[in-house]
């Protein structure tokens, strides 16, 4: 039984620039996005739809079974196009909790998906999200890998301090690669859509920061895995490579 309380929306637009038409490049015979629809949809957490300004994009999702919404094309951010989405398709207030699943991650796993959710059980948590332990120079030096810095709540669940692009925390110890999967409470998207841009958030480029900043809490459980991300034509062809041998 899908829970009406839960919203899983999966922004998507045409207009990425390293790799533009992203949404329906053909990954194993499918687009994309229907790849990313059908692992959210396989979670059976909650509602699916794709927020998109592309009419084809939309066209594509409902002929393959899903649900599409247009939104503005002018959002400078999928949490504002998912806000959007958000108030079309749920008028009335009924879903207490948002997903932003990102479009460019067809590899992600269905546990994942379900994996945001936990910390939204504790009513002082405004946004949940994922993340997974380092184990590599490459990735622990890259600026590309977001680290999420947080203080144990015991097992797999940590309080988001910082989040940044710079190797951090220094010292002997794990650092943590955040994989940009959020839930949020409806009043905390609402109230962070509202909030302007940040300091840090500008100086860093994540958009995390502006939560933090405005003193949103933002816990995050340590998953196993971290989906690949597809940004870049290289990207593409990886993420082609996983999905064909699946």
């Amino acid at each position: 039984m899908i829970d009406p309380r839960i919203l899983v929306l999966i922004p998507a637009r045409m207009a990425a620039t390293r790799l533009p038409g992203k949404p329906l490049a053909d990954i194993a015979g499918q687009p994309m996005i229907v790849h990313v629809m059908r692992r959210a949809e396989a979670a059976g957490i909650g509602r699916v739809a794709v927020a998109t300004d592309t009419a084809e994009i939309a066209s594509v999702v409902t002929a393959h079974g899903g649900e599409a919404v247009m939104t503005r094309p002018e959002h400078p951010s999928g949490s504002d196009r998912i806000h959007e989405a958000m108030q079309k398709l749920d008028p009335d207030g009924k879903a207490e909790i948002v997903v932003n699943l990102q479009g460019d991650f067809p590899t992600i796993t269905i546990d994942n998906i379900r994996e945001v959710l936990p910390p939204l059980q504790d009513p002082a948590v405004d946004i949940a999200t994922l993340a997974s332990q380092i184990h590599t120079e490459e990735e622990d030096l890259a600026p590309s890998v977001v680290k999420a810095i947080g203080t144990s709540l015991g097992g797999r669940r940590m309080r988001a301090l910082y989040f940044t692009r710079a190797t951090a925390p220094t010292g002997d110890g794990p650092r943590y690669h955040h994989i940009g999967l959020y839930a949020y409470r409806r009043a905390a998207l609402e109230r962070y859509v509202r909030l302007p841009p940040s300091p840090l958030e500008l100086q860093e480029k994540l958009e995390q920061l502006r939560a933090l900043e405005a003193g949103m809490r933002i816990d995050f459980t340590i998953v196993d895995t971290v989906p690949r991300g597809v940004d870049t034509p290289a990207d593409l062809e990886t993420a082609r490579s996983i999905l064909s041998k699946s």
